[in-house]
């Protein structure tokens, strides 16, 4: 049996996929970006590799993605975010039309072809609004985990109407609303709907196609899940390990250069979960 790999540095995690011949995922990490993305980028290739029990000679080829993807040295290709995210997500959900991928730095929203090949997209790369790093500059105001703010957003029943589209003042006009004796929830929630909104301008750029797939850390806040399907109108594919989509798109490119003729992509992550 032999392998491949996939590497997906992101702004602020880093994560990696090993893949059997067959698809199938058999080792994976995922790191907060602490160090210097080579470094990162090395350390989860290696901590994959070891949640796998296998031995760098043992992967054919590896992939990488992302942010960071030119950082990875020891990599034989690097492949666009957009790329992989569309072949990732057409993996995990085969319905999968149209993608929102919500990332520490960046947004994207992508139309894909049933094959996972990518048919059109669009993407916010120039501000943080509507990003991960949006719900930093909350968690950093409110003094709370990242992990908490969707569970409390939802609670709110008078949310406050977040006017600055800039992450920078974010964290002031968060303050000022709790200084006036706003309730956190309520504030939260509306940090959630701001994101939405510049979420749901971006997918409707590219057309919302049922399946709709949500990919990226931020996929994680049950608060930001609940008002894109209110949004959409429909429900919206969540993986337990969305966050892992860009990896396992490199991973798949990496598998279909390494063994040819390449067979049709599994499940992968999806297969593994069931």
């Amino acid at each position: 049996m032999r392998y491949v790999g996939g590497v997906d540095v992101g702004s602020t995690q880093t994560k990696a996929v090993i893949l059997d011949e067959d698809g199938k995922v058999v080792g994976r990490a995922l790191l907060d970006m602490e160090t210097s993305m080579v470094t990162i980028a090395q350390d989860a290739f290696r901590a994959a590799l070891a949640d796998a029990g296998l031995q760098e000679e043992q992967v054919a080829r590896v992939a990488s993605t992302g942010y960071g993807r030119y950082n990875v040295s020891f990599g034989d290709e690097q492949v666009t975010e957009i790329t992989c995210h569309a072949r990732g997500a057409v993996a995990l959900f085969p319905g999968t039309r149209t993608v929102i991928d919500i990332g520490g730095q960046d947004t994207k929203a992508i139309a894909v072809k049933p094959d996972g090949q990518v048919a059109d997209f669009t993407m916010n790369d120039k501000c943080a609004a509507g990003t991960g790093r949006f719900l930093g500059a909350a968690s950093y105001a409110l003094e709370m985990s990242l992990g908490e703010l969707g569970p409390l957003a939802l609670k709110s029943r008078n949310p406050v109407r977040i006017t600055t589209t800039c992450t920078v003042f974010a964290e002031s006009e968060i303050i000022s609303h709790l200084a006036k004796g706003i309730l956190p929830e309520d504030v939260l929630m509306g940090v959630h709907q701001a994101i939405t909104s510049r979420c749901v301008s971006l997918a409707r750029r590219v057309g919302v196609h049922s399946e709709v797939t949500f990919t990226g850390g931020v996929s994680r806040n049950v608060a930001i899940v609940k008002l894109l399907e209110d949004a959409v109108g429909m429900k919206i594919n969540v993986s337990p390990d969305a966050h892992f989509c860009g990896a396992l798109g490199a991973a798949l490119f990496a598998r279909e250069h390494a063994f040819a003729p390449a067979a049709q992509p599994a499940e992968a992550l999806a297969q593994e979960a069931a």
